[in-house]
Parts: C-alpha cells; structure tokens; sequence
C-alpha cells in the first residue's frame, strides 16, 4: 500500500488535469485553453490542502483510498509523561540492585575516561579547543588541564569512547554512561552534588536514553545513526535538569532542545569521529538543560510529534518502551561491561578464540584456518580485512580474533597501532574465514580451528563474558580498571579514585571523584 500525503494527492490530481483537454469543476466543462480558471484552481488548492494537512490517504494497488491510521493512546503526551517522572523520580526509590548497577556503570565509566585521556583523539581535542575554552570549571580526567564545563563534558565524552571499552546496553548497543556521566560530572564541579544526588541523576539519565533508544532500535540504527550519540543526548539533558532542578515543564523544554540536537553516523565507524559522538552528546545535553533552566522553549511533544524526533530519524516508533514501567522497570539495571575494548558483536568471537588459544597453548604457526560461523552483524558492523590503524582494527572480526590468539588477551593495547602492523597478527589474519549464518545470533559464535598436523579444534559461545548472563564480577572491573589507569595515575591514587567510585552515595561531593583523577 502506497501512503501519500494529501498535499501530494492534490498534486497528482492537478497533474492529471493538465494533461487533458478540458476538466470538469462543480458540473462545469472548464476548457483547457482557459488560463485564468486554471490559475484560479490552483490558487485554491493551497487552502483545500493547508485545512486538511493532517490528513493523509493511503492508496492500494487497486487504487482504493483508506484514511491514514491516526495516533494511538501509546504517543500521545510521550514527552510530557517522561519529563514527569524525571522530576518527580527520587533516590529512594530506587531498588537496591539499579543502585549498585549505578554504582558500577559509574566505576567503568571513570576507568575507561583515564585511561583514553593520553589518545592522540584527546590531545588533538584539547589543543584545538584550549585557546577558546571559557573559565577553567570543570577537570579532564587523567590530565592536568581545565575547561569550562561544556568543553570539559565534550572532551571526557571522547575519552571515555575512544578505545570503545566502554559500558553497554545490550538491547540497543547504546553506550549509556558517557554522555550522561561526562555532563553532571562537570556540572558537579560548578554547582556541588551530593553523591546520592549524582548517582539518582546519573541512573535516570541512563533510563531516559535507553528507554528513548528501546522506541527506535534497530531501524534508527539500521539506517546509519550512532545510537549512542542521537540517543545519549537525552540522557545528558535529563540527568543535567535533575540535578539543575528543573520543573516539569523545563524539562519537557530540555527534552525538546535535546531532540533537535542529535548526533552521530555510522560511517564514521573506525574514526576519531566515533568517539566525538557521545562527547557532543554529553556538550548538548548541558546547553539543553541550561537553556531550558532559564525558560527557553521547545515543543511539548518533541520526541513523539509526527514531525518530532522518532518520526524523522526511525521508521519504527514504540513509545510504550519510553513510557511503560516507568519507576518499576529499569533499563539502566541491564548495563554490561567490556571486558574487551572494542564493538560487543566481537566479543563472542574473541572469547572463544582466547579460550581455545589457552586451552591448547596454541601458537600462530601451527594454524591452517580458523573459520567462524557469526552473525549477519558481524561483518557489516566489523568487516575490515585490512585495518591500518588501531582504531579500524577494532572493527576488523579478521584482525580482533588474529590479535586473540596470538597474545591471549584484546584489551586497549591489543588495538594499537602497534597491533594492526604486527607481521605475525597480519599473517594470521588472512587465515580467518568468517562464515555468515543468520540462525547464529549477535551474542554467540561458532569456531572451528584447523591446525596443519591435521587437528581440528572447536569451541561454541552461547554468551561470552561481560554479557548480561555471564557479567563481570566487581574485581574485574576493578582489574580493568587499575590496567588502564596504570602510568596515568600513581597507584595509591588508582585505590582511592576506585574506593570513591564505590562510596559515592556517602560522598558530600560527587566533584570529588573528578578532582582525585587529576595527575599531581
């Protein structure tokens, strides 16, 4: 069925007119040749379709009409009931569990924006925004500069995504953390926060991007938008009104505000520019807030209007997964965490290939082919035979399961430079087969390991570490942690940034944790 728009409908029809002789209006021939009542008709059709522009005709192949479906109960007020609870959502109720998910989101999340702080993406950053910074408010952590807050969220957003190591909400692929906990930890230096306070916003903001995210996934991301950048704007406005107190209706403003802010496209994939996505993020989340703080205005149903934000960038639309459970389920309480710094679609792959590498203390020349049974995703989302830099080869199947095998592990230094050009790692890579199979879903993989004395070696993964069913436990996210703060922070300061992570609902000062993360 074709669905046009009535204003296109009355263009059709004015087209088939003009290509006969003569036409009939209200019983009267009108003569082709007559100009002025053609003009006359067309002066009119401008007002017939501006009264009825909410209208829209479905047209069959058999050239019946039928009206257009008209909005259900489920869109109406998406906006507005979503901002209300972000009001009105308090600390104490949140349970238990989403509290200590908080908790550890935030303990990942402050790892990671270390340990990425020393990237050539950072540096350049830094140097290019330094000389139009405004007042040094706000820390980047793992280095000695600051920045006014806006710049400061931006560029902690890019260090917390640049070794793509980060936090993940499997369902969407959203990476929830960075753009929410990048802006209210800025703010936090400015307008003190109390830990119990930045933890409650730091939780809503990564239900409010994840449930937003629900509505849309996967034919948003199909289409080519980063997920974590459109959605992520989101969290960062939300969870900046919170703390800035904002009432209902400014946060319906910021909502607005942070919908007509989104940012991110797949084909920057393997770039600097990945990680600019959740930076700009977290930056546009604060200026909707702030802007809405002081009653600057947006529509009251920006996410959910027909011309607002999930009609324009998706083709799907459930706002049931927005508006639904709101304060009984929680998105955020279904966080995981990487235990490899690179896409999740690879982890089944690298996990099986360290298993079977350690099990059978293998050794690259002793390999004939590996061969992989994975999922369509696999290879459009990571399908680069010949990465030529660090950050492509995070999206190279070939060269994350190479990598795995020759040095049993796919942390940040496994995706170096250095790794990419190892001549070992890119011989072997040319003997990975990936093998698409789409009853295989996005969480396993099948391997299968021919070795030249003739072996064959196979190991299927259901669910691979780091996954919802197989989580990291807290000491090895504080592993990681150390791992990647290691020669950016002395060690007694690792310890205590971790122990802050862990207490902060006692803290007096959510800032506090920024400060601690600065080198002395």
């Amino acid at each position: 069925m074709l669905r046009v728009s009535w204003d296109k409908a009355c263009a059709i029809w004015v087209l088939h007119i003009l290509k006969a002789r003569d036409f009939h209006i209200g019983g009267h021939v009108v003569p082709f040749t007559d100009r002025r009542s053609i003009l006359r008709l067309a002066a009119v059709i401008p007002v017939i379709a501006g009264a009825t522009s909410t209208a829209s005709l479905q047209i069959a192949s058999d050239g019946t009409k039928k009206p257009a479906q008209v909005p259900t109960e489920a869109s109406k007020d998406v906006t507005k009931i979503l901002a209300r609870y972000m009001v009105t959502a308090k600390y104490e109720d949140l349970p238990e569990n989403v509290r200590q998910e908080g908790i550890r989101t935030l303990l990942n999340w402050v790892g990671v924006t270390v340990g990425g702080s020393r990237h050539q993406t950072v540096n350049i950053a830094v140097s290019a925004l330094g000389p139009f910074s405004g007042p040094p408010q706000a820390s980047i952590l793992g280095r000695r500069e600051h920045f006014d807050i806006m710049n400061a969220a931006f560029i902690n957003g890019v260090s917390s995504h640049i070794f793509d190591y980060d936090d993940t909400h499997l369902k969407t692929i959203i990476h929830p953390a960075g753009p929410v906990a990048s802006a209210i930890l800025a703010l936090s230096e400015v307008q003190p926060v109390a830990g119990k306070d930045f933890l409650n916003a730091l939780i809503l903001g990564i239900e409010t991007e994840c449930r937003i995210g629900n509505a849309v996934y996967p034919n948003h991301f199909d289409t080519g938008w980063h997920i974590t950048g459109t959605a992520g704007v989101f969290g960062a406005a939300a969870a900046t009104g919170k703390l800035l107190g904002l009432n209902e209706q400014q946060m319906v403003w910021a909502l607005g505000l942070a919908a007509s802010q989104p940012v991110g496209l797949r084909e920057s994939f393997g770039s600097m520019n990945k990680s600019f996505n959740p930076g700009r993020a977290a930056n546009n989340g604060i200026f909707a807030a702030l802007l809405a703080s002081k009653n600057y205005t947006s529509s009251n149903g920006m996410i959910e209007a027909k011309r607002g934000w999930a009609n324009t960038v998706s083709t799907k639309q459930d706002y049931k997964e927005i508006t639904d459970g709101l304060g009984q389920r929680y998105e955020a309480a279904l966080n995981s965490y990487k235990p490899f710094a690179c896409g999740i679609v690879l982890h089944p792959a690298i996990d099986a290939a360290i298993q079977l590498r350690n099990d059978n203390k293998l050794r690259a020349e002793q390999i004939e082919r590996v061969e992989i049974r994975v999922n369509p995703l696999v290879l459009e989302l990571t399908g680069k035979k010949t990465p030529r830099e660090g950050l492509e080869g995070k999206f190279s199947v070939y060269h994350a399961v190479a990598v795995a095998i020759v040095e049993g592990a796919a942390g940040e230094k496994q995706f170096s430079d250095r790794a990419v050009a190892d001549p070992i790692i890119v011989a072997l890579r040319k003997k990975i087969i990936p093998i698409i199979t789409p009853k295989i879903q996005t969480s396993q993989v099948d391997m299968t390991i021919v070795l030249k004395d003739g072996r064959t070696l196979h190991r299927h993964i259901q669910h691979a570490i780091g996954s919802l069913e197989v989580p990291m436990s807290d000491q090895m996210l504080e592993e990681k942690f150390a791992n990647l703060a290691e020669g950016i922070l002395p060690g007694p300061a690792i310890r205590r940034v971790m122990d802050l992570c862990w207490n902060v609902e006692k803290l007096g000062n959510a800032a506090d944790i920024a400060r601690m993360c600065v080198p002395s």
